[in-house]
C-alpha cells in the first residue's frame, strides 16, 4: 500500500495526512474483495524496515493500526471476514499486539474473506524465523535435516495454511517487491500501478483482477493456464 507520503506531499500536506487518507481505500478494497469472492487479501501495513522512519511517523502508523482495528472489527465480523496477522509481533507496541489479538479472536470462526495484516513483517525475516523453528526441531531430535523440504519450510512460515498469492499489486509505481512475501510470491503475477494508495479505488482493483484473468500462467512449464475467473477454482488471492 505504497505512496501515502508522496500523495500528501504533492498536495502540500504533511505525510501524516497521507497515512490517514490511506485508511479509506483499505475499507473499500476489503469490501470489494469480499464481493468478488476473493478468498485471501494480504495488506502490507508495516515492514521491518519501516522502523527507520522518523519516530513521529512510526508512532502515528502504530496508533492508526489500533484505531482502525478497533473501529472496523465489528463490521468485519458482521461481514464474515477473518482477520489474521503475520510478522514479528514481539517487536510491535503492546497496544498494537492487543488490538490485533482482539480482532483475531473475535473473527476466528468466520468463513469469508481472510484479511491478512502484515505488521512488522519482512520476507527475509520470515524465512529466517522459519529456519530457526526447524533448527530447534532438529536440535530437539524431532526432525532429521534430510527431512526438511519445501513443504516443511512452508509449514513453518507465518503464512502456513494460506494459499500462495496469485496476484501481487504494487501501488505508487515502484518496481520492486520491498521484502514482501518473498517465499510465497515465487509464481505470483505482478502488477505495478502508478496510482498512489490513497487514490486506489474499486475501479483500480477491478482493472487489476481483469488483467490477472488475461495472464497466461506457466509455473515454469511449457503449457499455460489462464489467470482464472472469479468464482471458480482459480479464484485470485491478492
Amino acid at each position: 500500500m505504497d505512496g501515502n507520503g508522496r500523495w500528501a506531499q504533492r498536495r502540500g500536506l504533511p505525510r501524516s495526512a497521507g497515512h490517514r487518507a490511506g485508511v479509506r481505500p483499505v475499507r473499500a478494497t476489503v469490501e470489494a474483495c469480499g464481493e468478488l469472492g476473493i478468498r485471501v487479501l494480504t495488506l502490507y501495513a508495516f515492514s521491518t524496515e519501516n522502523w527507520k522512519r522518523p519516530r513521529p511517523e512510526v508512532d502515528l502508523l502504530m496508533s492508526l493500526c489500533v484505531e482502525v482495528l478497533d473501529r472496523e472489527v465489528a463490521e468485519l465480523h458482521t461481514k464474515g471476514v477473518r482477520v489474521r496477522g503475520i510478522g514479528r509481533r514481539d517487536g510491535l507496541p503492546a497496544a498494537v499486539r492487543a488490538a490485533l489479538k482482539r480482532a483475531e479472536e473475535r473473527t476466528a470462526g468466520n468463513q469469508g474473506l481472510q484479511l491478512v495484516l502484515a505488521l512488522n513483517y519482512g520476507g527475509r525475516q520470515e524465512v529466517v524465523d522459519a529456519a530457526r523453528r526447524l533448527a530447534r526441531e532438529v536440535q530437539a531430535g524431532r526432525l532429521r535435516p534430510e527431512d526438511i523440504d519445501e513443504d516443511r519450510l512452508a509449514a513453518s512460515m507465518d503464512t502456513a495454511g494460506l494459499p500462495e498469492p496469485d496476484l501481487l499489486i504494487r501501488c505508487g509505481g515502484e518496481m520492486r517487491l520491498s521484502n514482501f512475501l518473498l517465499w510465497e510470491s515465487a509464481y505470483s503475477e505482478l502488477l505495478v500501478t502508478p496510482v498512489h494508495w490513497p487514490d486506489f479505488g474499486r475501479a483500480d482493483l477491478l482493472a487489476a483482477v481483469a488483467e490477472f484473468q488475461r495472464r497466461q500462467r506457466r509455473f515454469g512449464g511449457l503449457g499455460s493456464t489462464p489467470g482464472g475467473a472469479l468464482g471458480g477454482a482459480g479464484d485470485p488471492r491478492t
